[in-house]
């Protein structure tokens, strides 16, 4: 069987970051692992200092179940230097160059109007974003060919 991973994000804002992202991936909140009822109730377990507070996290995954879980956490520190892992959001279909191009572009647009911002296109190959904190992400229609493989 293979291990099951969850992606974590540093971040100043997990709820800001949070909303973004189950916008982006179409992702939604994890419940609380059992037998907690609710994120705070879990949070009030452990015994951590008083400024912590369960807005500090937040916890996301695939409705599906398909793809990795995601955890934001908020850190005191900033983000200082370009990601040394991203996530690339692939759009579904298939068609003619120009057709995939739209798509991405056509998510891009959607992206931005939900917090992300455009750092640089790939004329009809990937998009690279931003979310609102500064994360790098790639915008890309799903293909034979890995993102990954192409010049950043």
């Amino acid at each position: 069987m293979a291990a099951r991973i969850t992606l974590t994000l540093d971040c100043a804002d997990a709820r800001l970051l949070a909303e973004f992202w189950k916008t982006a991936l179409g992702y939604v909140d994890e419940p609380p692992p059992a037998p907690f009822t609710t994120r705070e109730e879990w949070f009030a377990s452990f015994d951590l200092p008083e400024d912590e507070s369960a807005d500090d996290s937040a916890w996301l995954c695939d409705p599906d179940g398909v793809g990795p879980h995601l955890s934001l956490l908020k850190v005191p520190e900033p983000k200082t230097a370009k990601n040394r892992l991203h996530m690339d959001i692939r759009v579904p279909g298939h068609g003619s160059p120009e057709e995939r191009w739209a798509r991405i572009r056509a998510e891009a647009e959607r992206l931005v109007k939900a917090g992300g911002s455009v750092q640089e296109g790939f004329e009809g190959h990937h998009i690279v974003m931003a979310d609102p904190e500064g994360n790098e992400f790639c915008v890309a229609a799903t293909s034979e060919r890995a993102v990954s493989s192409t010049p950043r």
